[in-house]
């Protein structure tokens, strides 16, 4: 699949192939453009070829077959020390026996990089990070968060074209993985910074990316924005990985321009904004995502309603995930607003369950369940 950024190219895959054992692709015909200043994500399941793609660029994989580029230079069988990218890993990667500051002024001195600049540069990145206190420390009198911080400004304060990062937030906790996310962010976008990043993680891919390439089976199954990815899923894979949703499979019944009536259940129909089937009578998956769906006191004028049966509340503060079963499915889920929520609804009620055809959409029907 071939994928393109509007900003002038710094990376490039081209018609990019690997293999380990010589039968079984990893990575299956990668075409990828990442413009320069851009914040690109790489996201999928594990055994998906997402971190071998950014192995690859990193130069500790060779590509089977096609190139990779950055700017003009073809990197196929550059050393990685020779690429002047900075790396940031889960496991922080620092040196314990050194402090803060030595750790910083590590790759410059390997660089060659004279005293004086090398001093204004760790500092100025020190200040960046808010940790110029803890210059003289080790990294294991920090917190996880300062050490990563810490592998961020390292991976930084040489200057490089680009920086990957793998995983880098992976072991921390909850609050203090969002708070990381914002403050690379905000790094990227105050530095200028090309960010090739990996992670399993979709709403860390939301968060931070300018665009998300979504992986599976070793191909690209979509890249784009991360609300387009959400609110325009390309297909049923893409849809079932990037948030919560709700699916049916279904039939096509019908179209109509960029709508179809589909049948599913027994006996149910719902309007739909066609996808990638194009087919009456073609089979399809349904994806409707539940903060879309609504209640018995909302549904006046809604194009579609159905009945349910409340099997479950579960209450996370703002909202409530009311779990119902919907035409043979227990798992559906409707996203209701504590405020908007009726508290004379009971678990084991019968309840109408109302969408607009343009939230839902038709799919391809061709997707693995357990992803």
């Amino acid at each position: 699949m071939s994928a393109a950024s509007n900003k002038d190219p710094l990376v490039r895959f081209c018609g990019v192939q690997k293999t380990f054992d010589g039968e079984n692709l990893v990575v299956k015909d990668l075409n990828l453009s990442i413009g320069q200043g851009e914040f690109v994500t790489l996201l999928g399941p594990s055994g998906s070829g997402k971190t071998t793609c950014l192995m690859m660029l990193a130069g500790f994989e060779t590509p089977t077959s096609g190139d990779i580029y950055l700017a003009e230079e073809r990197l196929n069988t550059q050393p990685p020390h020779k690429r002047n990218l900075g790396m940031v890993f889960q496991n922080y990667a620092l040196f314990p026996h050194m402090t803060v500051e030595e750790n910083l002024r590590f790759p410059l001195s390997a660089r060659k990089v004279p005293k004086a600049e090398a001093d204004q540069r760790v500092k100025r990145i020190l200040d960046k990070i808010q940790l110029g206190e803890f210059a003289k420390r080790r990294p294991l009198q920090l917190s996880g968060g300062q050490q990563q911080r810490v592998a961020l400004a390292r991976a930084l304060v040489f200057e490089p074209r680009l920086v990957l990062m793998d995983e880098p937030l992976g072991a921390l906790d909850k609050q203090l993985r969002e708070q990381m996310q914002l403050e690379i962010k905000h790094l990227h976008e105050q530095l200028g910074l090309t960010v090739v990043f990996v992670t399993h993680d979709q709403s860390e891919a939301l968060t931070m990316s300018d665009r998300v390439a979504v992986f599976n089976d070793g191909v690209i199954q979509q890249i784009d924005t991360p609300q387009n990815l959400y609110e325009k899923p390309a297909n049923a894979f893409v849809a079932q990985f990037i948030g919560e949703n709700n699916t049916f499979d279904g039939r096509i019944e019908s179209l109509e321009g960029d709508f179809c009536q589909v049948s599913f259940g027994e006996g149910l129909r719902t309007g739909a904004r066609v996808v990638n089937v194009r087919e009456k009578g073609a089979p399809t998956s349904l994806s409707i995502r539940p903060e879309r769906v609504q209640l018995n006191g909302a549904l006046k004028g809604l194009d579609n309603q159905v009945t349910g049966r409340i099997e479950e509340f579960i209450y996370l503060g703002d909202h409530l995930r009311v779990r119902c079963s919907v035409a043979g499915n227990d798992q559906f889920m409707a996203r209701v607003p504590v405020t908007d929520f009726a508290s004379d609804l009971q678990v084991g009620a019968e309840v109408q369950l109302g969408w607009r055809n343009d939230d839902v959409r038709a799919l391809d029907n061709h997707v693995k369940r357990e992803v």
